[in-house]
């Protein structure tokens, strides 16, 4: 089948569930990241959002969807509505709601910070989700767990520990990465969070202001654990604001101690992206590692 016969898959799939008529291709391709094609689309007087990739990635598009559905009946923060999800010929596909994009101001910020408290006030008796999902095109496992700290050491810091060593980086993270997991039960001592529910992935890219000025969060990693994982990768990469931190501090302030497990929390994304992207990822997972060793007197 080639490239355009698969678009006229989509569009046939897309058409069949909407059951409005979607046009045989797409307006155009639009940014949406490296892991999948995305598009502008138009089904009827609709604008759609739909993001192809490879028929194997369809479990990856229903963890997607599951999660903006998860984060949807928050009523805390505007997520893209799911349209539509599954395969056609060769290719997965998931349509969204077209959202227009405005400019992100102050006020913008503010209210990311307050709904994004709001979402976490919806809670869960224990730490995971029904079902596992992605962080980027890593899988993420996130079976239930009573205990936070259990939960946090097993589910995030071990298993992405032991693809690094899969991926060769053993030298490196293996040693140090193993005492670690043995003293984060010190280091996190005490803390014992709620399971509030998480976007999961929250960095600068993955939220946009509407066309009203409104805050957007999507390409969640959904599941429900402490609240501050959230907080803690807005640092990582930057995109969010004063105004921003102070709204949500203001709504829900942080407890003591929740710098030190900003860099707790924070190793599990850079961890992440080391069995991504490797090169510096790996030399920055590894002096992560050394402060919280040195930390716990290690």
């Amino acid at each position: 089948m080639s490239d355009v016969e698969a678009l006229h898959a989509v569009a046939a799939e897309i058409s069949a569930r909407l059951r409005v008529s979607c046009r045989p291709g797409p307006e155009r391709a639009v940014h949406g990241g490296s892991i999948c094609a995305c598009y502008l689309w138009r089904a009827g007087e609709r604008e759609l959002f739909v993001k192809i990739a490879p028929a194997s990635s369809l479990d990856m598009f229903e963890a997607e969807a599951d999660g903006l559905r998860e984060l949807a009946g928050a009523a805390a923060v505007r997520v893209p509505q799911v349209l539509a999800v599954g395969t056609a010929g060769p290719s997965a596909y998931l349509a969204l709601e077209w959202i227009e994009t405005g400019p992100a101001d102050e006020a913008t910020e503010a209210a990311l910070g307050q709904q994004l408290a709001r979402l976490h006030r919806k809670t869960a008796q224990r730490h995971g989700w029904w079902r596992d999902n992605y962080i980027g095109r890593t899988p993420q496992v996130n079976g239930w767990m009573d205990d936070w700290t259990a939960f946090f050491r097993e589910r995030r810091l071990r298993y992405q520990l032991d693809l690094a060593v899969r991926n060769g980086y053993g030298a490196q993270l293996e040693a140090r990465g193993e005492r670690l997991l043995e003293v984060l039960g010190a280091l996190l001592a005490g803390h014992r969070p709620v399971a509030s529910l998480l976007h999961g992935d929250l960095w600068g890219g993955n939220w946009l202001a509407g066309s009203g000025g409104q805050p957007v969060i999507f390409d969640p990693a959904v599941y429900y654990g402490d609240r501050e994982t959230d907080l803690a990768m807005t640092h990582l990469f930057g995109g969010f604001g004063r105004r921003f931190y102070r709204a949500y501090m203001e709504a829900w302030p942080l407890p003591e101690g929740h710098e030190l497990r900003r860099e707790i929390y924070n190793l599990y994304h850079v961890l992440n992206h080391a069995n991504l992207f490797g090169g510096g990822y790996v030399q920055q997972a590894r002096r992560m590692i050394d402060r919280l060793l040195s930390e716990a007197g290690c």
